[in-house]
């Protein structure tokens, strides 16, 4: 089950489709307001996304899975496994890709706050709009209201009581220039499960290249003979 970035339709995760294995398939979650939603008003807090992604989870053919989110997915995910946990449902591992853990709230200057010029503009900077579409506004508007909407759920979440029992694999890129790569380690505060980490580079956005998403896919779908098809090392949870 994969959760892209603020404003990211599935299309995001089209890279790894070209290497995931025969027998394993890519769920991306279609948030309203974008795609084939577009007509959907998108909405503005991480509670009731979670709740209709957990429903429609739920509906599905009980097989084993993993849950991945990249930044703002990273939120969703997290909230996806605790929602999945109570529903008897959870998924084997929960990586999470380019957010800060919950330890560390959102802080302002809120990016949903913005001007969508702003917002373009810091877009741009980070890597997740093209330079050429800064002057197009008018154009970009349908797109900056999903993405501000899901903005705005990632800076209003707030850490919850408790964690996970799921085993956590935290992902980031040391040159991402949203993320602090030092803060990654602390999601191991989430899980009373196992906990590991990696890191790559290609800023905020790497994962999304073929490269990096073959290797996070093998860290998620690891054959039977590699070791890290085992589950990971336990940790303890300290809140």
């Amino acid at each position: 089950m994969a959760l892209p970035h603020a404003g990211g339709w599935p299309s995001a995760f089209r890279s790894w489709w070209q290497v995931l294995p025969e027998d394993v398939e890519c769920v991306v979650a279609q948030l309203p307001g974008r795609g084939a939603r577009i007509n959907e008003p998108p909405l503005t807090r991480v509670e009731p996304l979670v709740d209709a992604l957990s429903r429609g989870l739920a509906e599905l053919e009980p097989l084993p899975y993993a849950v991945i989110g990249h930044s703002f997915g990273s939120v969703l995910g997290y909230e996806l496994t605790r929602a999945m946990e109570q529903k008897g449902l959870p998924p084997t591992l929960l990586a999470v890709s380019a957010r800060q853990p919950p330890c560390f709230p959102s802080e302002p200057p809120f990016a949903h706050l913005r001007s969508d010029a702003e917002l373009l503009e810091h877009l741009t900077d980070i890597g997740g709009m093209s330079p050429g579409l800064m002057d197009r506004v008018d154009l970009m508007r349908p797109s900056l209201r999903a993405i501000r909407a899901d903005l705005e759920a990632m800076e209003t979440y707030r850490r919850p009581l408790s964690g996970t029992r799921v085993p956590i694999l935290a992902l980031g890129a040391v040159d991402d220039p949203v993320v602090i790569d030092d803060r990654m380690h602390l999601w191991s505060l989430e899980t009373s499960g196992g906990f590991d980490r990696q890191t790559f580079t290609g800023g905020h956005f790497y994962l999304y290249t073929p490269a990096n998403a073959s290797t996070v896919v093998s860290r998620l779908v690891p054959g039977p003979d590699d070791p890290r098809s085992e589950l990971l090392l336990p940790h303890p949870l300290a809140r």
